[in-house]
């Protein structure tokens, strides 16, 4: 432990029932509480060119975490092509919070073509660690992680990216309540459409803001999300009554004025502050609408426990 400290939104998801499921403000929170308060492993991996796998937001955390490597990058979908025909590649490093679903399948397939296979997860004894040869001491790092609703993954791929980046969980802890929270945010319920604007050096973040909108959400808001970079190119052509949320970067220029909204980020950011803020803020526009999430999650984890023949719970225990 490193020290002591009020922890209240973890409080908040140790006791949570279904019927009383947090926002992700909340789960953000805890988050940073948590990493105050325990251990983060350091990774010193001796690969020279990895095959970084991941799942959903597993794998745009592979690529954050990666991005100024000699990596390879892939999903579910493209990793045995990829160890077919890159021969390069000396070893995969294997990104999944529970370990389980598709994590195994991968693991089991890369040691196939006599791969090593490191495991960054946050659950000891996963179905993916039985996989592992368990020879050597970088073959798996367990990370802390919270009791979260099921797909939030805010603790478990928070704490590995602060694994990498080295960044102060407690500063970021500070800033969002003396910065965010003094924010006087608009009535969000009278939009349905958001662009969402990140500065140029967190573009990995992209996908991670549409995952969580997608979750969400669904199909219910329409959102984008691009760097101040990526916007100038066309994506505006067809205007619409949209809010402009721009990270870090006053947006003075696209959408109507009274459609701008500023969120500011800590002087000399990580990935790991752009995470927080950005979930946060993504947080106060869940509050605005029908419970979309919480109302269906259920019914959802039944479905999807049927799909991969597992027993997934809507709450996932820490």
């Amino acid at each position: 432990m490193i020290m002591v400290m009020d922890t209240p939104n973890i409080t908040i998801l140790n006791n949570f029932e279904l019927s009383s499921i947090p926002n992700l403000d909340v789960v953000v929170l805890a988050a940073l509480e948590l990493f105050q308060t325990n251990t983060i492993p350091k990774m010193n991996l001796k690969y020279s060119r990895p095959l970084v796998v991941g799942s959903g937001n597993a794998e745009a955390t592979g690529r954050i975490m990666y991005e100024t490597h000699d990596a390879i990058f892939a999903s579910e979908s493209d990793f045995e092509d990829k160890l077919k025909n890159i021969p390069t590649i000396d070893g995969v490093i294997l990104l999944s919070a529970s370990g389980s679903k598709d994590a195994p399948i991968i693991a089991h397939k890369a040691k196939e073509y006599g791969k090593h296979v490191t495991l960054i997860t946050n659950t000891a004894q996963s179905p993916a660690s039985r996989e592992l040869d368990q020879n050597h001491i970088d073959e798996e790092y367990v990370f802390p992680k919270n009791r979260e609703p099921y797909t939030y993954n805010t603790s478990t791929y928070m704490g590995m990216i602060l694994g990498f980046s080295g960044e102060d969980p407690a500063s970021i802890e500070a800033f969002i309540k003396q910065k965010i929270d003094s924010i006087a945010w608009p009535d969000f319920s009278n939009f349905n459409k958001y662009y969402i604007i990140v500065p140029p050096q967190f573009s990995g973040i992209i996908r991670m803001i549409n995952v969580k909108f997608i979750e969400l959400f669904g199909r219910n808001i329409a959102r984008d999300v691009e760097t101040s970079e990526y916007v100038r190119h066309a994506t505006t052509v067809a205007e619409s009554d949209e809010l402009f949320i721009s990270f870090g970067e006053p947006n003075i220029t696209w959408g109507k004025p009274e459609n701008r909204l500023f969120v500011p980020l800590p002087e000399k950011a990580g990935y790991a502050a752009m995470m927080a803020i950005g979930y946060y803020t993504v947080a106060q526009i869940q509050k605005a609408y029908p419970n979309y999430f919480k109302d269906n999650i259920a019914k959802y984890t039944e479905e999807v426990s049927k799909i991969f023949n597992q027993n997934i719970q809507p709450i996932v225990e820490n």
